[in-house]
């Protein structure tokens, strides 16, 4: 089929690019170095790829990912790397045949694990970043907590999400320091052989995690793609319908086919003026009715997570389609 057959808005996502993104990223974190989060593509097909990289092990960031996941057989090793109380679900994850690890940061969510009978668990440890982890002095006690309450404390993680607004690369490096000493530190009062933490935009700067949380690198989105050696693979195709002699035209993406929270999609060569519900309005580009436009999301994951499939091509022809199948909680 050929792109142009496409319903839009189309995620398309460039089959050479890609390959290139993993083939990078396999260079800088080899095997299980890279333990790649399944938040960013959501997509079974896709993960099967990153298994044939070397990377047997995944990141979710949803029950419902990690479920997905060991039921298309996918990953012998797979984090939930967020806390979660639901006594069903976490159930759920402790009666999978694939080993999965939990994520705590407090006296309730270590006892909610051990009492679905959760095995293993990363402390979680804030470093720096305004979400979840506990206190770097609080991460011993809550692992001898885990650990009376017989389950097996891995090690723990952290993810250092608030440099990525430092642009400047030295800059960005001093600060992953920064992070990942409070994270050693609290390695050292809760043991285990995992520093789980990382993610694209310090993938490259990381050097003290023994495994790096990295997903959008894989197709990349306009917020990263300027800062680290990873190219945009993906786009949301759309139909030119309509053009005002007054200089704009009107696609048929919007608000429903993108994440607007890192800004705006970029065209290139054209000025994006307004994104609406089901319309994009841009300007710049010499366009007539029944064109074709390709827009680049500002942010991946949550572009991603409004589409339930990816259409992959080689140039213009489509050769594979694959299911974003592990959107939802």
């Amino acid at each position: 089929m050929h792109v142009s057959e496409l319903q839009t808005p189309a995620l398309v996502v460039d089959r050479a690019v890609f390959d290139r993104n993993v083939t990078r990223m396999a260079g800088l974190h080899p095997g299980r170095r890279l333990r790649p989060h399944v938040k960013a593509f959501k997509s079974t097909a896709l993960a099967r790829h990153l298994i044939d990289a070397g990377h047997p092990g995944f990141c979710c960031a949803t029950v419902a990912e990690v479920l997905g996941m060991a039921g298309a057989g996918l990953g012998d090793d797979l984090l939930l790397a967020n806390e979660t109380l639901d006594p069903r679900r976490l159930r759920a994850m402790a009666e999978l045949d694939v080993p999965v690890t939990v994520a705590v940061d407090s006296d309730e969510t270590v006892d909610a694990a051990a009492a679905a009978g959760i095995q293993r668990v990363l402390v979680d440890v804030e470093v720096g970043l305004p979400r979840c982890g506990c206190a770097v002095d609080d991460a011993g006690r809550l692992a001898d907590r885990a650990r009376a309450a017989g389950m097996q404390v891995r090690g723990v993680m952290g993810y250092e999400g608030h440099v990525n607004a430092l642009l400047d690369r030295e800059e960005r490096r001093g600060a992953v320091e920064m992070a990942m000493s409070l994270l050693l530190r609290a390695h050292d009062l809760v043991g285990g052989d995992v520093v789980s933490g990382g993610g694209t935009m310090t993938a490259e700067l990381n050097e003290w995690a023994t495994e790096v949380q990295a997903g959008t690198y894989v197709l990349m989105d306009t917020s990263f793609a300027p800062h680290v050696p990873f190219e945009i693979a993906v786009g949301v195709d759309a139909t030119v319908i309509s053009v005002s002699p007054k200089g704009w035209a009107v696609a048929d993406a919007g608000l429903k086919a993108f994440g607007m929270d890192s800004g705006k999609p970029s065209l290139p060569g054209a000025e994006v003026w307004i994104v609406s519900d089901e319309h994009v309005t841009f300007a710049g580009l010499d366009v007539s009715v029944g064109d074709r436009v390709r827009l680049l999301p500002a942010h991946l994951d949550p572009t991603v997570a409004k589409h339930d499939r990816m259409w992959v091509l080689d140039g213009d022809e489509v050769v594979d389609e694959w299911p974003v199948d592990l959107r939802g909680w």
